[in-house]
């Protein structure tokens, strides 16, 4: 191999890796964000679309309501902390069926992407305005969105079980 091939080949390896040292809380945010985003778009898959309507007891939110409610949060957090206009998704309000709720939570996880990739660690610990305490960093409310995801990836896993199907974070672990 010649030797430009070679450095081209050593930068086309190592640059990837040098950005997120570079940026590592924002590449820990992206990180956790990817995990909890995959169980969800695969959990809005999985789910078939007749237990949409399911709801655990009267009171709470149905499966379709809980994957629109995920959609809308993450569009608008991740736009508190971006600062960028979030994809109007409106999907709790006025989505019922499976292929709409699972277009637009894609939706929302695509808009979130793109705005933790364009964000690196010294933005990220800007303050702005966020509607939990008034004020939170960049970084914190992206965070928060994992957060909020999480949990209510929690409240699907027990619809899921309710329902004797197997959630996405347990398929590779046997924990069925």
């Amino acid at each position: 191999m010649k030797p430009r091939a070679i450095v081209l080949a050593s930068v086309i390896l190592i640059t990837p890796t040098l950005a997120s040292a570079q940026s590592p809380m924002m590449a820990a945010v992206k990180a956790q964000h990817d995990q909890v985003k995959g169980y969800l778009l695969k959990t809005a898959e999985t789910i078939p679309e007749n237990l949409y309507s399911f709801k655990a007891t009267p009171e709470v939110r149905s499966i379709a309501q809980l994957i629109g409610h995920v959609a809308d949060a993450s569009a608008g957090i991740c736009s508190s902390a971006s600062g960028d206009k979030p994809p109007a998704l409106n999907a709790e309000k006025s989505m019922t069926t499976k292929s709409a709720l699972t277009k637009a939570l894609a939706e929302a996880m695509a808009f979130c992407d793109k705005a933790i990739g364009g964000m690196d660690d010294k933005r990220a610990m800007e303050t702005t305005k966020f509607f939990v305490g008034g004020t939170s960093t960049r970084g914190m409310i992206f965070a928060f969105n994992t957060a909020h995801n999480f949990e209510h990836y929690g409240n699907l896993v027990t619809y899921m079980r309710l329902n004797k199907i197997v959630p996405p974070s347990s398929e590779r672990s046997g924990m069925d």
